[in-house]
């Protein structure tokens, strides 16, 4: 255990210590309790890009404007009498000037070093600095801030990525994302941009009064999707729990305490593989509302959707690279609806209502690379939600709402109000899709609790055969809907799958801090 980390043998690592002991000796603080900025380096380019604010002999004196930023040095470049950085903050840069006869550095107390050349020899690119001065601008036009005081905020011990060669390792950017955000300013620009959609959903949410809650990650039974879960176990009362896969039971069971309109947005975790739009640990949104059907539940989807993109873009018309190809799509409301025998039809050139189910295994075994013991035991419903996802998913580039889905696909779902289409077993679910992926998972759900403990039966039995993403039996779910839910609609949306859309990016490692990676 006495190892030290392979940094610490980095030359540069050793010559950053050593400046930190120097700059102790000094007599300055390299790493302050607080520092209080006057201004950010976006506010003062808001306020001043525009407005002639004076030469450097102005400044010099104290004659203009004064500001006070924190940020990181990551340029310098000493000329003469004079010394120029860049500090980069949050989300923009401002150019510095440092001065041998007018600059102080905090703190500093040795006759045998000047501030200035305490700032060439002892401060490092990467270094965290707070400043203070009078704002000028350059004879090329750049709007400068002229130092008279820098104070030393944390000393670095290890540099930076070159800017263009040390961090292009997408993998390694992905696993050090705190230097990925440092050096790719178009990075930090998609995390603003989550951030900015997270609120305009919350914010949309309250206006349509619902109620925010947060609901228990371990559970003693999973549910709400069809998911493999992990788990794990507690010490303390001796029992195995599970990582939630979904929200949905718990927000169902405050919807039938008398909340009417409820959701939550919080990790989720399922035990599956990882590809382009699937983390074992995600953001899901999932609101349910008293009152309402799937179709009230569509409206509100697309509409929430279009507001984002008005706030964020400015434009219900988004850009998007889709595997290297250029694409326009339209979330303005309303979008079109279709069912999913519809869109098979249309998709796939499949009529699944002239089809019996053993000709539709036979296409799927032909056509597919679905495993055939999978294929031989799914019911007709399932067969035809395999066609479905194999065949018309990838299809649905523009927003689509793929409504009244066959019963097998959920359990939790109600039967379709239609009499022919409820003895057909369908249900009013609908999936909403684009650019060829799942957006979010909705319907009007299920408070019959005679039906409900019917299909949670069946799912038990397939758990039994060896299906283990199939529900187990919640009886506890039960007791509440026995106690009486409201006719409600509820949804499902993955949030990273969202943020992905708004911010064109190609993975969904790309709209997570810190996506699950092997273990190098």
């Amino acid at each position: 255990m006495n190892d030290k980390p392979s940094y610490h043998q980095h030359e540069e690592f050793r010559n950053r210590t050593q400046k930190l002991a120097d700059i102790k000796q000094l007599g300055v603080e390299p790493y302050p309790h607080r520092y209080r900025p006057t201004h950010t380096a976006k506010q003062i380019h808001e306020a001043y890009d525009s407005l002639p604010i004076g030469s450097s002999e102005d400044a010099g004196r104290g004659e203009t404007d004064s500001a006070c930023v924190a940020g990181r040095i990551i340029l310098f470049r000493a000329m003469g009498k004079n010394a120029f950085a860049q500090l980069q903050e949050a989300t923009h840069k401002i150019q510095l000037m440092f001065n041998r006869d007018l600059t102080q550095v905090e703190g500093l107390q040795s006759p045998d070093i000047t501030p200035l050349k305490f700032i060439e020899k002892k401060i490092d690119l990467g270094d965290l600095v707070g400043v203070e001065g009078h704002l000028f601008r350059t004879q090329k036009g750049e709007l400068t801030l002229f130092v008279k005081k820098l104070t030393l905020l944390c000393k670095t011990l290890l540099p930076l990525p070159e800017k263009h060669s040390g961090l292009i390792d997408k993998e390694m950017r992905y696993r050090k994302r705190w230097l990925d955000l440092i050096t790719h300013e178009e990075v930090r620009d998609v995390f603003i941009t989550r951030s900015k959609m997270m609120r305009i959903i919350r914010d949309t949410l309250s206006e349509q009064e619902f109620f925010e809650v947060e609901t228990p990650v371990l559970q003693n039974l999973y549910g709400g999707a069809e998911a493999r879960p992990f788990e794990t176990h507690i010490q303390a009362t001796d029992q195995d729990v599970y990582l939630r896969i979904s929200l949905e039971i718990a927000l169902k069971k405050i919807l039938v305490g008398g909340i009417e309109r409820v959701y939550e947005i919080g990790k989720v975790f399922r035990n599956e593989g990882i590809d382009r739009t699937h983390n074992p640990e995600f953001t899901m949104l999932e609101a349910y509302a008293a009152y309402w059907d799937y179709n009230d539940m569509m409206a509100f989807v697309e509409n929430l959707i279009e507001r984002i993109a008005l706030e964020l873009h400015g434009s219900t018309k988004l850009n998007y690279d889709l595997n290297g190809n250029p694409v326009e799509i339209d979330v303005k409301a309303p979008w079109r609806r279709i069912t999913m025998q519809e869109s098979i039809r249309e998709y796939a050139a499949l009529d699944t209502s002239q089809l019996s189910d053993e000709e539709i295994r036979q296409v799927l075994q032909e056509r597919t690379e679905i495993e055939p013991k999978k294929i031989k035991a799914a019911p007709r419903g399932a067969l035809i939600a395999m066609l479905f996802d194999e065949f018309v998913v990838d299809k649905l580039i523009q927003p689509h709402h793929i409504i009244d889905h066959p019963i097998e696909t959920t359990p939790l779902c109600k039967l379709h109000r239609d009499p022919k289409e409820k003895d057909a077993g369908i249900v009013e679910r609908f999936e909403s899709f684009f650019l060829g992926k799942e957006l979010c998972n909705a319907y009007s759900e299920l408070n019959d609790p005679e039906i409900q403990r019917e299909l949670l039966e069946l799912q038990a039995l397939k758990r039994l055969d060896g299906d283990d993403e199939a529900h187990p039996m919640d009886e506890e779910f039960i007791e509440a809907i026995c106690q009486g839910m409201p006719p409600a609609a509820g949804v499902g949306i993955g949030l990273d799958r969202l943020a992905m859309l708004f911010t064109n990016s190609a993975s969904i490692r790309d709209v997570l801090y810190f996506p699950i990676m092997k273990l190098a």
